[in-house]
């Protein structure tokens, strides 16, 4: 006996009679058959990747389909200077996926700009109660006067169903990818990058927010080898010197002991995930380890930490108590500046961008070399969203997040 599987708008527009069986979320992505968005008017071939699909294994397979037929509408994005659609980008390969969304490298036609654009579920993000962190991201994203260590953003635009984050290309791959090349780094080598990856906190917390997510993983490279810290999504505002919040949140290897303790905690918990990736970077290896979450708290609140004997004093900066942790003081910005592990660095000439990165990645481009085989290899289609779930969204909650940069150099094809 014979099956098909298709979304559930598909049987609103045509009579048909048989027996049909409601998939979950899993079963519905790995099976669906694709659906032509009619009000996209594109051919599929612009979802498609450049390259031949290829079979990952993943706990969610990513489905080979376009976006369903949902009566969406795809909202401009009005400026003076023109306006930015959905049907504007051509989209490459995946570059990342996470649990709400994923990152796709897309090409605007016509200037053949390459861009990273992150598109997330408006009906995932309804049913775990997280419109607000996409909305925080947004406006984080949007931080006039950024350093060069942060990643600047676009546009950002919406549709019935997702929000697109148009942001720069960062094509040198993150500090994971480059680690699990060369092993570890050497110390100058990791002083550059820790150094860096200040500045870009030094920013935020000065504008009341607290990252939460510093990890390899989201810690970037452009094409000259000055890093960018990516995904804003965790991202705390109204922080200032002194104030505190409990969410537990974070990805658990680099999880502040105060939050696994349930502790109120300020901005101290990013210079904590700081001191891990700074390890990481040194040792090869994450600092504290376990078979499970729950043996993996249990280390980080108890066990010491044991630092490799080839590293140096200056290196250990992981501190449990956020008091006495380097950049958790009232004065961290100067603290962590004077510090000797950065007796290397040219504070001035690093943020003027004068210092030379140790290490320049190989040329990345359109076919997203320096991104992990394991999401660029996998189809770029996006995956059909929930109609029931997103009739009951209400759009006004996503009413401020459509946005353009007025410092990012203009398209072509929207400029007067």
């Amino acid at each position: 006996m014979g099956a098909l599987s298709f979304g559930v708008s598909e049987i609103f527009r045509r009579s048909v009679s048989g027996w049909f069986k409601l998939l979950n979320q899993d079963e519905g992505e790995y099976y669906n058959i694709p659906v032509p968005d009619p009000d996209l008017q594109v051919p599929d071939a612009a979802l498609t990747p450049s390259v031949p699909p290829a079979p990952v294994t993943v706990t969610t397979p990513v489905p080979t389909v376009t976006p369903p037929a949902l009566s969406l509408t795809p909202t401009a994005l009005h400026t003076g200077k023109g306006q930015v659609r959905l049907h504007d980008f051509n989209f490459l390969m995946i570059l990342g996926k996470g649990s709400f969304g994923k990152v796709l490298l897309a090409e605007e036609r016509g200037s053949e700009r390459l861009f990273a654009v992150k598109v997330l579920k408006k009906d995932v993000l309804f049913q775990d109660e997280d419109t607000e962190s996409a909305m925080v991201e947004r406006r984080v994203l949007g931080l006039v006067g950024r350093p060069h260590f942060l990643t600047s953003l676009y546009c950002a635009f919406q549709t019935e169903d997702r929000l697109y984050y148009v942001m720069e290309y960062v094509n040198g791959g993150d500090l994971m990818f480059h680690i699990q090349i060369v092993g570890k780094f050497k110390e100058p080598h990791a002083a550059f990058y820790a150094a860096e990856i200040a500045v870009g906190l030094f920013f935020l917390h000065n504008k009341g927010i607290i990252y939460r997510d510093l990890k390899l993983d989201n810690v970037l490279l452009d094409s000259e080898g000055h890093i960018k810290i990516a995904d804003f999504g965790m991202c705390r505002e109204g922080m200032m010197e002194g104030d505190t919040t409990r969410t537990f949140c974070g990805t658990p290897d680099y999880i502040a002991p105060e939050i696994v303790a349930y502790q109120p905690y300020g901005k101290a918990v990013d210079w904590w995930s700081y001191g891990v990736l700074l390890y990481e970077m040194l040792a090869g290896q994450p600092p504290f380890d376990g078979i499970d979450e729950e043996e993996l708290f249990q280390s980080i609140m108890e066990q010491s930490v044991s630092y490799p004997k080839c590293l140096s004093r200056e290196a250990v900066l992981l501190t449990k108590n956020p008091a006495k942790r380097l950049g958790g003081g009232e004065d961290a910005e100067r603290e962590l500046r004077e510090h000797p592990f950065f007796r290397w660095i040219d504070w001035d000439r690093l943020e003027r961008l004068e210092t030379q990165p140790p290490f320049k990645p190989r040329s990345g481009g359109r076919k997203g070399e320096n991104f992990d085989n394991f999401f660029t290899s996998a189809p770029s289609a996006l995956t059909p969203s929930d109609p029931d779930v997103l009739a009951a969204i209400s759009q006004e909650e996503f009413q401020d997040f459509t946005y353009i940069n007025p410092e990012f150099p203009p398209s072509p094809l929207t400029a007067v």
